[in-house]
């Protein structure tokens, strides 16, 4: 059962939102809106929505969301560290977080009507589509919202069909400070697995670190995946990424990842930084897509 449940309108002009942490009621809907995470951007943009203020960090925000570091945005601190000073000068009509802000719910709360949207990844695509449902009730952007999740429902059979149709044994490595990790079927990037079918190496990974469940070379020759998805965090969190020289190696040159050229390095921020945005998903799944399509 997911958490999150579609606002709705209890009188002519109230709206009530169940969120991962209570029940939030707005008078009507926000004209003054903060947001304190990427992927909640990345809906909210795709929506239409007017947003006053968000995170600083130039890295966090991909191209087709750069227009948020300008200074025509309220900054509102970090992803983890909120600038309440702002944030309570900003007088916004709801606050929104998710993810890594959502710790601070109770704070921001005292300021303003907040409401976290924390998605669930052993449901991740299902948790997506209720936050555009759900963001589309609180700004009246309904008819919108169910073309996004239109888009993402016809997207993601064409990519289980794509993947039916090849061997699929596969890893999702992370690359981090050199050191090589894997996130499995509970991750960031579950779906991968749980929504388009590729399988994992090993059921029981550990993943609950940002750099996943630690392996060697070694394990991945002995693994010897049909598809390697790659993400480089260190170029997903602003640093130069090194997946590409760090694979380039002896031991996975003998993998049939490597001989038969299936290794695709996804979107480093939209895997790693967003994760559960519209067109950050929209993007990795187009490049999933892509893989299996030239394989056939």
């Amino acid at each position: 059962m997911l958490w999150a449940l579609p606002a709705s309108a209890v009188s002519a002009q109230e709206i009530t939102i169940q969120h991962k942490q209570g029940e939030t009621v707005l008078a009507e809907t926000p004209k003054r809106v903060l947001v304190q995470d990427i992927a909640l951007i990345d809906i909210l943009d795709a929506l239409g929505v007017e947003i006053t203020g968000v995170p600083g960090g130039d890295h966090l925000y991909p191209d087709y969301l750069k227009q948020y570091t300008s200074k025509d945005y309220i900054k509102t601190g970090t992803l983890q560290e909120p600038n309440y000073e702002a944030i309570a000068a900003a007088r916004a009509d709801l606050m929104i977080i998710a993810s890594r802000s959502a710790v601070k719910y109770k704070e921001l709360s005292r300021i303003q009507p907040t409401i976290d949207l924390t998605p669930d990844n052993l449901h991740f695509l299902p948790s997506i589509q209720q936050n555009i449902t759900t963001l589309g009730e609180i700004f009246a952007k309904q008819e919108r919202a169910a073309e996004l999740n239109a888009s993402i429902d016809a997207r993601f059979e064409a990519l289980r069909e794509a993947a039916a149709t090849v061997d699929n044994k596969a890893i999702v490595l992370v690359t981090n400070a050199g050191k090589l990790g894997v996130y499995g079927p509970k991750s960031r990037v579950s779906w991968i697995f749980n929504e388009v079918g590729f399988t994992p190496v090993i059921d029981n990974i550990d993943d609950r670190f940002h750099g996943g469940d630690s392996v060697s070379y070694e394990f991945i020759l002995e693994s010897n995946p049909d598809w390697l998805f790659v993400i480089d965090r260190d170029a997903g969190i602003g640093q130069s990424g090194a997946a590409a020289k760090l694979l380039d190696n002896p031991l996975i040159h003998e993998t049939t990842a490597w001989k038969k050229q299936q290794i695709v390095y996804l979107s480093p921020v939209d895997a790693y930084t967003i994760m559960h945005g519209y067109r950050s998903v929209m993007n990795l799944s187009e490049q999933v897509l892509s893989a299996p399509n030239s394989a056939n």
